[in-house]
């Protein structure tokens, strides 16, 4: 635009062709109508995928439901009920010996699924693709099979790729083998009004894949198996716990100390209780009062809430297991993670070996046969970096403190306020240990600064018994000899009260109700917490845990999910 606000020659003729092409869109969609509106026995024919963009589709989809809702209508899209008698597995599998080129009338099933694809082949012949629990048939709609050639002509016209549909039929084959089912009747159970994107490409764009997972799942097979996965590792565990004796319990979401891990947690508060409470970060406190309470061996597996930071391997909810035995330390829970762990990857893959490449490269194979590799966090320090640390002892002293900060100082690592002796040390293992954890790996030796619910060492002075498994240098799993003296608990909780009053917004509260069962006598004990989504993410070969989760963690979205784009949704 000119300085006298007049529109110059190149900003006139885009204006111009804009319009122009608007005018002949909208020429368009009003023809596509008028068509629709006049045909009486193709109420739904108009609408060509070919033909018309997601929204356009949209839009006459919907008005093409609206008349077959009104009363009156032979058609309802939205019945209440429609019987199955068999499932696509078990109909692929009992009607497998059906010859080439026939149809067993003297046999009538009901299936359901959703159509993928239809294919005419004449006026009287229609094939459609019908999926459901991960398999598909072919549908072969004849209409010298049908009820009548009527029903056969409405029917047909008001199905579209996309519908959930209930067909009533024979089973049969083509000539060219392929396995169909010939209806005798079709009955929409629900329509799609959307344009499906074609099965070839999927649903590629990340955004519309984890906001509209239900669009993912229903075009994407490969992200339907990961979510299988996810459930038999959920299983196996279950299995493996209940088969050791142990009792699945449930324990509260909120509390009113976050205690049981050293996290942020999210707050809320009670109306009726005028107080505020805590999402859980862990149910470690409850289960080993659990313990102390009689059950000897208890377990639970649920969602944790922590108010950190969201990345690749993060994220706010999210679902772990944690079990204590009694009358066991840590040097039983590792052999107990290397059977379970290996006996998971075997039950899953029937090997014990995997490759992790979710990069396409490469990658690692992964080997899950024990024994695992172990690292111990104060002896490979030292000698990797070539010093000696202070006696473990006095790593609560501001002498220690000063020790480990100028080391991380001069090793050019880099460490966020509050710089406590803990978190130190944390970025010096994540630094020089972690990298290493390609296999599984134990991390041991942990001082008591880095762990106040666990038990002191029973030869290494200032240490606690304690581990940590590494694969593919994320964790996987914390575990250790429960610190059961109450009077020494106290003291930890004093100590993590003081880096909370320093600024260290994830050290714990002390939490009074669980020292005074401690008291009581909790039995030696070990408990062990296993994160169910990072061990996902490794064993289906992703690197992104929102690929593991259903309905992982977004940024506000202001505008309603979008229809996939025209290029995904009509490409075939």
């Amino acid at each position: 635009m000119s300085a006298t606000g007049e529109l110059s020659k190149n900003e006139l003729k885009r204006r111009q062709k804009a319009e122009k092409k608007a005018k002949e869109k909208e020429a368009k969609l009003a023809e596509t109508c008028a068509s629709n509106g006049n045909e009486s026995k193709s109420s739904s024919s108009a609408i060509s995928e070919e033909t018309l963009d997601p929204n356009q589709y949209f839009q006459l989809r919907s008005d093409s439901i609206a008349k077959l809702k009104k009363t009156g209508s032979p058609l309802n899209p939205y019945p209440h009920k429609f019987t199955v008698d068999i499932s696509l597995a078990e109909y692929i599998e009992k009607f497998a010996d059906v010859k080439d080129g026939s149809v067993d009338e003297s046999v009538t099933v009901s299936v359901a699924g959703r159509i993928h694809s239809k294919r005419g082949a004449g006026k009287k012949l229609v094939f459609y693709d019908l999926r459901a629990e991960q398999k598909k048939i072919q549908v072969m709609a004849n209409a010298k099979y049908y009820v009548s050639e009527e029903e056969y002509e409405q029917d047909v016209d008001v199905l579209h790729r996309g519908d959930v549909v209930g067909i009533r039929g024979h089973p049969g084959r083509t000539k060219m083998g392929e396995l169909s089912i010939v209806p005798i009747k079709i009955t929409l159970l629900s329509p799609c009004l959307h344009m499906l994107p074609h099965l070839h490409f999927g649903v590629k764009d990340k955004e519309t894949r984890f906001r509209q997972r239900y669009l993912d799942l229903m075009i994407n097979e490969s992200v339907r198996d990961i979510f299988v996965t996810r459930s038999r590792i959920i299983s196996y565990l279950r299995n493996f716990l209940d088969q050791l004796g142990f009792l699945e319990v449930e324990t509260p979401l909120m509390n009113m100390i976050a205690g049981g891990a050293t996290a942020k947690p999210f707050e809320t508060y009670h109306n009726d209780l005028h107080m505020k409470l805590f999402m859980r970060v862990a149910p470690e406190l409850y289960l080993k009062m659990l313990v102390v309470g009689g059950f000897d061996r208890v377990y639970e597996i649920g969602r944790q809430f922590r108010n950190e930071s969201i990345d690749m391997t993060h994220n706010p909810e999210f679902t772990t297991v944690e079990f204590y035995m009694a009358y066991a330390d840590y040097e039983d829970l590792m052999h107990i993670m290397e059977e379970l762990l290996h006996g998971m990857v075997m039950a899953i893959f029937n090997k014990p070996k995997i490759r992790y490449n979710p990069d396409g490269d490469d990658g690692h194979e992964i080997d899950f046969t024990p024994p695992f590799k172990r690292f111990h966090i104060i002896h490979d320090l030292e000698k990797i970096l070539g010093v000696k640390f202070p006696p473990a002892d006095t790593f609560h002293t501001e002498e220690s403190r000063k020790f480990f900060d100028d080391l991380v100082v001069k090793q050019g690592i880099d460490c966020a306020p509050p710089r406590t002796t803990a978190r130190l040390l944390d970025k010096l293992v994540g630094d020089y240990l972690e990298p290493q954890c390609i296999n599984p790996t134990f991390i041991t030796g942990h001082p008591h600064v880095m762990s106040p619910l666990a038990k002191w060492h029973r030869s290494e002075s200032g240490l606690t018994e304690r581990f940590e498994l590494f694969v593919m240098t994320k964790e996987v799993c914390n575990a250790y000899t429960e610190l059961n003296d109450s009077a020494v608990q106290r003291e930890r909780f004093g100590e993590q009260a003081k880096q909370k009053e320093a600024g260290d917004d994830e050290a714990q509260l002390i939490d009074e109700n669980f020292c005074t069962s401690l008291e009581y006598g909790l039995p030696p004990t070990a408990g062990c917490g296993i994160g169910i989504d990072r061990l996902t993410m490794f064993l289906t070969n992703q690197n992104n845990i929102k690929e593991v989760l259903l309905f992982p963690a977004m940024k506000p979205d202001d505008q309603k999910p979008a229809a996939p784009t025209s290029e995904d949704a009509k490409s075939s």
